[in-house]
């Protein structure tokens, strides 16, 4: 399994648009969901009224969301194709799940922006667009869903497909390499076989366009960065924080340091999948125990890395941020909290150094005295207690951000620059 290279895969698009049932189908079109699974899903969907939700199901599959009809977490799930084994980060579609969003799109290599064919670009097409952008996805699948609702009609395609065009040169994202494909996550047409029903397109299928994807080169060659999600004391080991490696590879020996707590030592064991491990890479969740580290020495937020190129500590940091919505103004002065991998720290904006056009990103206005919604900019921010993040231009795992405030996240960014 392990010897196909491995990509990380975001589906994005609005609430509705059918994320869900193309990540079901997905799955079950390539093996890896069972055939009397999706018949249980089915069941259970008609008996609550929610016919047709069976593949979403697959996805959804925390009781809650069912009951919603929602996709909440970032469910990781994986399939293969010819080429790759994906791991698809499914990214929630409302609004309150932005932050997921983030979080789960700057795991992600390369995404499918899923547009309902009946609606076309909504207000968070738009937006997870934008993100997507920001982010650094490199190249986007446009799943033009829903065609079967449309009675497979090419004028309406058409008529979508341009309708995103135009969203994608608003922010830039390069459309030679936004692959568009009609289909119907639902009834299955061009996912894995070409649709009888659409003849009139002669492109790839959604299965044929992720064997098409460039491969992306493992951030191995960074130094290690491993943020700590939790940290927990198990009988017979000790502490074990555990996380996921975003950069570089830890071996057992290896001497660490965790920041900003400012402890370290030699790793004894490293964990993963409750299978004891002599090293783990990018992408790899993993449990590691530590000498010397004891389980009040270190949090939720800290980042571990080499002890002789450990974790950057922000003093302040520069960052480039795209305003997504705040009911009034931004200042100087405003904290809101900062939520950059596994840390939330509030944070202060100390200054607004520049207004972008956030078409061109090109300067518009030097030192404004505020920014709203819409605005992109760059902004010099204090956090409130030691935060440990990295430029994004060296290690882009550890370099994007949201800012959250008032139960919403009211921005996105990337750390340009951190003042030790």
């Amino acid at each position: 399994m392990a010897d196909k290279p491995h990509q990380n895969l975001a589906i994005i698009g609005h609430v509705d648009h059918g994320k869900s049932t193309l990540v079901g189908r997905l799955l079950f079109e390539t093996g890896s969901v069972p055939e009397h699974i999706i018949e249980q899903h089915r069941e259970e969907a008609e008996s609550k009224g929610k016919s047709g939700f069976e593949f979403a199901y697959v996805m959804d599959n925390l009781a809650e969301e069912r009951e919603r009809g929602v996709t909440i977490d970032i469910a990781h799930q994986r399939f293969d194709t010819d080429k790759y084994y994906f791991t698809i980060v499914d990214t929630p579609g409302h609004r309150d799940f932005v932050k997921n969003m983030i979080t789960g799109a700057s795991q992600a290599d390369h995404a499918i922006l899923v547009v309902a064919a009946d609606d076309g670009v909504a207000p968070q097409t738009r937006e997870h667009v934008f993100l997507a952008r920001t982010l650094g996805i490199e190249e986007l699948i446009i799943a033009v869903n829903k065609m079967d609702v449309v009675d497979y009609s090419e004028d309406t395609y058409k008529q979508v497909k341009e309708e995103v065009q135009q969203l994608l040169k608003q922010v830039r994202f390069d459309t030679e390499d936004a692959g568009f494909i009609p289909i119907s996550a639902f009834e299955g047409d061009n996912i894995a076989e070409s649709s009888e029903n659409m003849s009139w397109f002669d492109g790839p299928t959604v299965l044929e366009s992720l064997n098409n994807l460039p491969e992306p080169s493992p951030p191995t060659d960074a130094p290690l960065r491993i943020p700590i999600q939790d940290v927990y004391t198990i009988s017979g080991i000790g502490t074990v924080p555990v996380g996921r490696v975003e950069t570089g590879i830890l071996n057992t020996g290896d001497n660490v340091m965790f920041m900003p707590s400012n402890v370290g030592g030699e790793v004894k064991t490293i964990e993963m999948h409750h299978e004891e491990v002599a090293e783990a890479g990018p992408g790899d969740n993993i449990g590691f125990n530590v000498r010397g580290v004891g389980k009040d020495d270190i949090r939720r937020g800290d980042v571990c890395g080499p002890a002789d190129e450990p974790p950057s500590v922000a003093e302040t940091f520069s960052a480039q941020i795209v305003v997504m919505q705040h009911p009034s103004v931004i200042t100087a002065g405003y904290t809101p909290v900062i939520h950059a991998h596994t840390s939330q720290v509030a944070c202060t904006f100390e200054s607004l150094d520049q207004k972008l056009d956030p078409a061109s990103g090109e300067v518009a206005e030097e030192n404004p005295d505020f920014i709203k919604a819409g605005d992109a900019a760059i902004v010099t921010l204090r956090p409130q207690k030691p935060l440990s993040i990295e430029p994004s231009s060296n290690i882009p795992e550890l370099g994007s951000f949201a800012i959250r405030d008032m139960g919403q996240t009211i921005a996105a960014g990337k750390v340009l620059e951190v003042n030790e």
